[in-house]
């Protein structure tokens, strides 16, 4: 056989094979070798507090000393957070959060190295102004912790009121109650006395003693509401004379005075946990007052109150539904499994509900086209069905709607809740019992049921009104404490009442003490305008909010209280701190004494390197060079026998 022959078979069996190859496909297997570091998660509280303990050049010292230390970065990966009100990946500090939660700080950091090896180091003075208790959050985070401990252990003679309860309203010519906690820290005996002023009037004082043993104090007094509006009050403990905190011995206040409450009736022929929870939710607004009732109950007080609930109405309703009708009153229907759809669709002109006998869960999902009044999305997607009667809806007179009814998420373009305004008088109607459910479910989703609260007291404000509808609505309160977050929501809708996100909104705040003004934007989000006003100093401020294209606005007052709960500590929380410290097998150290926290870390053998082995099947039809040795032992016989004009 000639050399070009052999040549020709060689590249001929070459491509076969690839293809025989090919088509059995073994697979082989691919082992590739990672190295994985440690973290060094470096979490730095960005409160208030550190500056108010001249801690500030201190902890910024430190970051950049651990964030530039060769040794460190060569065996962790640096992770910077900071908190304070919210928990950031960023180690830019400006220690101007209001607020402290090291707790939420653990909980974020627990999701996010879940399964990974992440000493942390906690930069922080340990005190926390809102939250769960931090010193057992190693029992969700599984990682150790080494508490910085920015402060000292010296311990100053302080006066301070710890705590100030009162209720947010109060009613004309009633008294309200106030609760005050009043703490002593020292050791020999002292006598104060406690002041509250409204303006410069003394309205309450009383002369407090303390000593080593009896170090703290409770006070329970009542105040006169003699005037409608927002009534600011300042509560002083009148400071020792070389006391080294003197914030902490003030406390300002207010209540607002109103001079009706909304009385409601909740009408049901039996017990349901819906009941409970709806006056709970109802009633956590001090301003209104839920009564439970059966039907026969109501006869004869329907004027005593501005909304009547019906829980399920059935034949025992026949009466309270021909007062309802005579008197033309706002009513909210709450259908359930125990509902007679025959008795309400004879006895109500608004709506028909198809009769089945058969039941259903629904879920609801927020209308983005509700304009009555603003309504925010409290992740309604979240909450668990609530069970309604099967069958279709018809309504007699124009309804909106709030909730629309979903199964399995798809929507069935049904209203779950809906509300109707006719000849002058305002109804809503929730199809589905067990909203109980929801408000516990609001709970476990924020740890508060403020969010659901808020949603049932706007539904309920509203039916217990007969206020002709804006197009122009702003959602604010007439007080807001200095620590807290003010944003001022708006809602606009066009003549159509349909809500419309091409307008541009803008308000302007004028601080009534200063006589300055200044205008901002409200942006867009979700159904609504809102503009975050939290940087706003302590003063009396008027504001207008006003549309661009079209001649609408409306005004309002609120005002900010001072009030700065980060400046209220002198020390460090050192103890819960070394307690965290000992629980997550971590250790703790003062900021002024960290020369051994790096040794410490780069010392111990918890955190090392590991190797890891990542073993790959892979067929052999994805290893690219087969098909070009193919492609090219094909195209060289082809060249080849071309060139010998073989072809």
């Amino acid at each position: 056989m000639s050399k070009t022959n052999m040549l020709f078979a060689f590249l001929r069996f070459i491509s076969l094979f690839s293809v025989f190859l090919l088509l059995i496909n073994p697979k082989f297997n691919q082992i590739t070798l990672t190295e994985e570091k440690p973290n060094l998660v470096i979490a730095v509280d960005n409160s208030n507090s550190v500056i108010h303990l001249n801690q500030t050049e201190k902890a910024k010292s430190l970051v950049e000393a651990l964030s530039g230390n060769d040794a460190l970065k060569e065996k962790f990966n640096l992770e910077f957070y900071t908190f304070g009100e919210r928990f950031k990946n960023t180690d830019s500090l400006s220690f101007a959060e209001k607020q402290t939660n090291i707790d939420e700080a653990f909980s974020q950091l627990a999701q996010i190295y879940k399964g990974h090896t992440a000493p942390t180091l906690l930069i922080t003075d340990g005190n926390q102004t809102y939250g769960n208790d931090y010193e057992f959050a190693f029992s969700k985070y599984k990682q150790p912790i080494y508490p910085v401990i920015l402060g000292d252990t010296i311990t100053y003679t302080d006066l301070k009121i710890q705590q100030l309860n009162v209720n947010k309203y109060a009613y004309l010519k009633n008294k309200f109650p106030v609760e005050t906690f009043l703490v002593y820290n020292g050791s020999r005996n002292i006598t104060s006395k406690f002041v509250v002023k409204k303006g410069n009037t003394i309205v309450f004082s009383e002369t407090i003693s303390f000593s080593k043993e009896n170090n703290s104090k409770l006070l329970n007094f009542n105040l006169p509401a003699d005037r409608v509006g927002v009534n600011t009050y300042q509560a002083n403990l009148l400071p020792l004379e070389n006391e080294k905190n003197k914030v902490n011995n003030t406390y300002n206040f207010a209540v607002e005075v109103i001079d009706q409450k909304t009385k409601i009736a909740l009408v049901s022929s039996f017990y349901h946990p819906d009941l409970g929870a709806l006056k709970r939710s109802i009633e956590s607004n001090e301003r209104r007052e839920v009564s439970i009732l059966k039907p026969e109950e109501l006869s004869g007080k329907l004027s005593d109150f501005q909304l009547v609930i019906l829980y399920q109405p059935n034949d025992n309703f026949k009466n309270v539904l021909t007062e309802l009708n005579k008197e033309n009153k706002n009513r909210f229907i709450i259908e359930g499994t125990k509902t007679d759809l025959v008795f309400l669709n004879e006895n109500n002109k608004s709506f028909d509900h198809e009769i089945t006998d058969d039941y259903e869960n629904y879920q609801g999902t927020l209308s983005t086209n509700f304009s009555p009044f603003l309504m925010d999305d409290i992740n309604f997607e979240s909450f668990p069905p609530l069970e309604s009667n099967y069958g279709s809806v018809i309504f007699a007179v124009p309804f909106q709607t709030i909730l629309y009814k979903t199964v399995n998420g798809i929507s069935t373009n049904q209203p779950l809740l809906a509300t109707l305004e006719t000849n002058d008088r305002r109804e809503a109607v929730l199809f589905g019992e067990n909203i109980w459910q929801w408000r516990s479910q609001s709970y476990l989703n924020t740890k508060a049921f403020n969010q659901f609260d808020n949603f049932t007291g706007k539904l309920v404000q509203y039916l217990a009104s007969n206020k002709k509808r804006n197009r122009l609505n702003i959602d604010y309160q007439s007080f807001y404490n200095g620590n807290g977050n003010i944003i001022v929501k708006a809602e606009l809708f066009d003549k159509n009442y349909v809500f419309d996100a091409r307008e541009t909104l803008q308000i302007t705040v004028t601080d009534d003490v200063l006589k300055s003004s200044k205008t901002y934007p409200l942006i867009l989000k979700n159904n609504n305008y809102q503009v975050d006003l939290s940087h706003l100093s302590p003063s009396e401020y008027s504001f207008k909010v006003s549309s661009g294209k079209e001649n609408l606005s409306k005004s309002g007052h609120f005002q900010i209280l001072e009030y700065n709960v980060e400046q209220q500590f002198l020390n460090a929380n050192v103890g819960k701190l070394e307690q965290l410290a000992s629980n997550s097998e971590g250790d703790s150290y003062f900021i002024d004494n960290t020369t051994s926290l790096v040794d410490d870390l780069l010392g111990d053998n918890r955190y090392k390197t590991i190797q890891k082995s990542h073993k790959n099947s892979l067929p052999l039809i994805d290893w690219k060079y087969l098909l070009a040795i193919i492609a090219l032992s094909l195209s060289a016989e082809w060249f080849l026998r071309k060139y010998k004009g073989l072809i």
